[in-house]
C-alpha cells in the first residue's frame, strides 16, 4: 500500500532548477535510502514532502491518517524547556486526550441522564485510545529511549539551550522515536552522534516495522538498514532495489550504456551531416540529401553526459614546526563549570590524533581551548615554535550574508576573481554555487567552502572538528586521501571510524578526563 505519492514535482531556486517532473512513491514498510551528491536537493525534497516548502509544480499526497515524523536539526528548542519536557512533548496528543477525559469527569458531576451516557461513551473511547497508545507507561518509555541515546546521564531536567550540537540532535531524535510515526524522515541522523549511539540507532532502524526515508553519507550505516535506494541526480529521482553498492554498480553500467549510445548517435549525425553537405547541391543526389536532412531533423538527440565536478583537496605544507606543537599544564576546560579534570597533554610534531568520546564531554571545547578561542578555566597552554594552524570549524555561521566568492576573497584578498573561482571549483562547487550566498547552500556545500579556505593557506597542523559531517561520498573519499598524503600533523574530532582509522596514529579517549559521566 502506498502511503506517500509525489507526482510531477518541479522546483527550483531562482534560475537554478532542483527537480524537473519528479515522481516518488513510498510503500508501507519500505526502508529507503535517499542518496546523491551535495546540492542535488535531498533536504529540499524532505522539506517539500513535509509541507515546509511549497513546490513550483506537482502534487504531494499522503495516505489518510498517516503520521510522519521529521528529524529537523534546525528545529527550534525553547529556552526554559528541559530535556524531559521536550521528550514528553512527543505525547502532546495523548495529554490532550487525558485533559479531555478530566473535563468529561467534571461535567458528569452535574448533567442529565442523556448527557451522562454521551459523556461516558466519549470517555470510554478516549480511555481505550490512551491504553492502546501505552499512555500510562509514558515515563517508562521516555526513560528507556533517554537511556539508549545517553540522555539520562545528562540529567533530564537540564535546559535544552545548554546542550551541545550532538546532545541537541539526540534530544530531537529521541522525541521523534517516541512519537512512533508511520513514517520516519531522517536527514543525516548520525551527524554528531558517537559510535555507541550510532550502533543503537542502527539496531533500532533494522527492527523498525514502519517505513522510513533516510538521508546519509555514512554508507556502512546506510547499507545496514535500507532495502531501497532513490538516487537524486541531474534533477531526477530514480529507484533502485537493493543496497548502495548494488545501486552504484547498476548506475555506472547505465551511464556507460548512455555514453556509448551518445557516441554512436554523434557518429551517425556526423555521417549524415557530411553526406548532406556533399550532396545537397548536386541534382542527381539532392533527393537523397533532403531525405537524410529530414532524418536529422526528426532525430531525438541524446544529451551528452556531463560529469559532476569532483572535489580535489590538496593541503599545503609550510615549514617544519618545533618538536612539541602544544603542551598543557593543569588545563581545565569548560564554560560556566569545568568539563575536565586538570590536563597535562602534549602533542609532538608528526602526530595524528583523533579525539573520541560521547557528545558533550568537551571535545570541541578542548580544541577551542588549545587554539585560544575560548579561555581556560585553569592552567596553561603553551604552543610550539613556527606553528601554523589550519582550523576547520564544525559549523558555519548561518547569519553569513556573503556569497562564496566574497567569503574566499575575505580570506585571500590578494586573489584574482579567476583564482577565487578556480579554488572553489576545485572543491567541487559549480558556477551556480560559487555565485550563491553561502547560507542558501546545503550543509555539504558549506563544508566545501570552509575546506577551500583551509587548503588555500599553508599549515603544519590541521585541527579538524567533525570534518565529514554533511560531505557526500566523493568528497569524503577525496578528503581522506588528502589527509593521508598531508605532510603535517593532524588533531581531529570525528565520529566515523571508517574515515579516520587509516589516517590517525593515536586515539585520545576524552572520557578519561571528563568531569561528566556518560
Amino acid at each position: 500500500m502506498s502511503i506517500l505519492n509525489v507526482e510531477h514535482l518541479t522546483h527550483g531556486f531562482g534560475d537554478r532548477a532542483i527537480f524537473e517532473d519528479v515522481s516518488f512513491r513510498l510503500l508501507k514498510g519500505e526502508h529507503i535510502g535517499l542518496v546523491g551528491a551535495n546540492g542535488e536537493g535531498k533536504s529540499t525534497f524532505m522539506s517539500i514532502v513535509t509541507g515546509r516548502l511549497q513546490p513550483d509544480e506537482g502534487t504531494i499526497e499522503w495516505a489518510r491518517h498517516v503520521t510522519a515524523g521529521y528529524l529537523d536539526q534546525h528545529a527550534h528548542l525553547t529556552a526554559g524547556m528541559t530535556i524531559e519536557n521536550v521528550l514528553a512533548s512527543a505525547f502532546d496528543h495523548l495529554y490532550q486526550m487525558e485533559e479531555r477525559c478530566n473535563e468529561l469527569y467534571a461535567l458528569m458531576a452535574d448533567c442529565t441522564e442523556d448527557e451522562m451516557m454521551a459523556y461516558m461513551e466519549e470517555t470510554g473511547t478516549l480511555q481505550e485510545l490512551l491504553t492502546a497508545h501505552d499512555f500510562y507507561m509514558i515515563d517508562a518509555r521516555i526513560a528507556e529511549v533517554a537511556r539508549a541515546l545517553g540522555l539520562s546521564e545528562l540529567s533530564l531536567d537540564r535546559d535544552v539551550t545548554e546542550l551541545s550540537g550532538g546532545q541537541r540532535t539526540k534530544v530531537l531524535l529521541a522525541r521523534l522515536l517516541l512519537q512512533k510515526p508511520e513514517i520516519l524522515l531522517l536527514d543525516e541522523p548520525t551527524n554528531y552522534l558517537d559510535k555507541e549511539h550510532i550502533a543503537w540507532l542502527q539496531r533500532y532502524l533494522q527492527e523498525y516495522e514502519n517505513a522510513f526515508v533516510l538521508i546519509s553519507h555514512d554508507i556502512p550505516f546506510l547499507n545496514s538498514v535500507i532495502n531501497i535506494i532513490y538516487h537524486m541526480n541531474d534533477r531526477k529521482l530514480t529507484r533502485y532495489v537493493g543496497d548502495y553498492y548494488h545501486f552504484r554498480e547498476v548506475f555506472e553500467a547505465q551511464q556507460a550504456q548512455r555514453q556509448a549510445a551518445y557516441e554512436r548517435q554523434q557518429q551517425e549525425i556526423a555521417q549524415l551531416e557530411d553526406f548532406v553537405a556533399r550532396n545537397k547541391a548536386r541534382v542527381a543526389t539532392r533527393n537523397m540529401a533532403m531525405s537524410r536532412q529530414k532524418k536529422l531533423d526528426r532525430m531525438d538527440r541524446l544529451d551528452k553526459i556531463v560529469e559532476k565536478p569532483k572535489p580535489e583537496f590538496n593541503f599545503k605544507y609550510s615549514k617544519a614546526p618545533g618538536k612539541f606543537l602544544f603542551t598543557t599544564r593543569g588545563l581545565v576546560i569548560g564554560y560556566d563549570e569545568p568539563l575536565s579534570s586538570p590536563l597535562d597533554l602534549s602533542m609532538e610534531r608528526g602526530s595524528r590524533i583523533v579525539l573520541t568520546g560521547s557528545n558533550g564531554i568537551g571535545k570541541t571545547t578542548l580544541l577551542k581551548s588549545l587554539l585560544g578561542l575560548i579561555p581556560a578555566l585553569a592552567g596553561t597552554v603553551e604552543t610550539g615554535e613556527n606553528l601554523e594552524i589550519g582550523y576547520f570549524e564544525q559549523e558555519m555561521d548561518q547569519n553569513t550574508d556573503t556569497t562564496c566568492i566574497e567569503e574566499i576573497w575575505k580570506e585571500f584578498p590578494g586573489f584574482t576573481q579567476y583564482e577565487v573561482r578556480s579554488a572553489l571549483a576545485k572543491c567541487g562547487l559549480t558556477s551556480q554555487h560559487i555565485e550563491s550566498k553561502v547560507r542558501v547552500l546545503s550543509g555539504g556545500e558549506q563544508a566545501k567552502v570552509r575546506l577551500c579556505k583551509l587548503i588555500g593557506r599553508p599549515s603544519n597542523l590541521l585541527v579538524l572538528d567533525e570534518p565529514t559531517n554533511h560531505l557526500d561520498v566523493d568528497a569524503k573519499e577525496e578528503l581522506k586521501r588528502a589527509l593521508r598524503e598531508y605532510k603535517g600533523s593532524i588533531l581531529m574530532v570525528c565520529h566515523e571510524p571508517a574515515f579516520y582509522e587509516d589516517i590517525v596514529t593515536e586515539e585520545w579517549d576524552c572520557t578519561r578526563w571528563t568531569t561528566k559521566v556518560f
